[in-house]
């Protein structure tokens, strides 16, 4: 698996790649695509989303990147953006997967204070009494999102980051260590965390991190499919999206605190990436929330 140019890279198994918004989020069992991978799923990897797999029913052999898992449930995986996995597993076998965007993750570390950042499949231990509720959220989890209503969202936020919590606590002796290149693709990512707003050029993280541009590059590009310079655009405007959906700061101050000083600059930017300017993107959402908060 080692060759990644040549691994699909798909949105959900079997589906293209495409741009996803922050707060997405999508549960299916893996047994729903059975008619697309009939138990045998190809290594692929989703550049943008990180995936939660409860292996709650029978058994298989679960790989990602050059690790094979053979396995009987319960287990459980995770796989952050980029990592190359997949699986053979029986009939008779199902599991709950939960995919998330990247920038809908790092709001859910930021609330546990740390993050899994390492590709993790823990096998059952029969001391283990976790398991029991590991199967009750991902359970949970799954009915919640097809019941979907007005609060569903925060519900199930909070299913999921007990879930994280529950599989780091359970995998810290699992974890693989992350190649040298991409442990610089993540410390490079934390660092744009602190200092997108700052406007820092590629040569200032390049050199705060001891390294070259050219060796930066190729780390983010391993770690996560973009350049440096795409992660930076990138964290910026996941940042105006989050105040946009989530404050009622006003379009000047959310430009502001996101680095762009002229109002109108950001709203091109904005509308360069998203397809609308700033205003006419939250009136979206608002629009799109509404039915659903009148439901509630």
């Amino acid at each position: 698996m080692a060759d990644t140019d040549k691994i699909p890279d798909f949105f959900v198994y079997g589906e293209p790649s495409r741009s996803l918004e922050i707060d997405f989020m999508h549960v299916e069992t893996v047994m729903e695509r059975k008619s697309v991978h009939f138990g045998e799923v190809a290594p692929h990897k989703h550049m943008h989303m990180a995936q939660i797999t409860f292996w709650y029913r029978g058994g298989g052999t679960y790989r990602y990147e050059d690790r094979s898992f053979e396995f009987s449930a319960p287990a459980i995986s995770f796989m952050p953006s980029g990592v190359v996995h997949g699986f053979s597993v029986g009939a008779n076998t199902d599991a709950i997967v939960i995919s998330l965007a990247d920038e809908g993750l790092e709001t859910i570390h930021e609330r546990l204070g740390a993050a899994i950042e390492r590709p993790l499949f823990i096998a059952s231990r029969e001391d283990d009494a976790q398991w029991q509720h590991l199967d009750q959220l991902a359970h949970m989890t799954l009915a919640e999102y097809r019941m979907r209503d007005g609060e569903s969202r925060h519900v199930l936020a909070g299913l999921v980051q007990t879930i994280l919590a529950l599989t780091k606590r359970m995998g810290r002796a699992d974890a693989q260590q992350p190649s040298p290149s991409h442990a610089l693709g993540v410390a490079l990512r934390r660092m744009i965390d602190r200092h997108y707003r700052e406007d820092w050029p590629v040569a200032r993280y390049a050199e705060e991190l001891a390294t070259t541009r050219h060796l930066l590059d190729k780390a983010a590009r391993e770690a996560f499919g973009k350049s440096v310079k795409a992660m930076i655009l990138e964290r910026r405007l996941i940042e105006a999206k989050r105040l946009l959906m989530f404050t009622i700061r006003s379009v000047e101050d959310i430009g502001r605190e996101t680095g762009f000083d002229d109002p109108a600059y950001f709203s091109r930017f904005f509308r360069k990436h998203t397809g609308a300017s700033p205003t006419e993107w939250r009136a979206l959402k608002l629009d799109q929330q509404r039915p659903l908060n009148a439901m509630a």
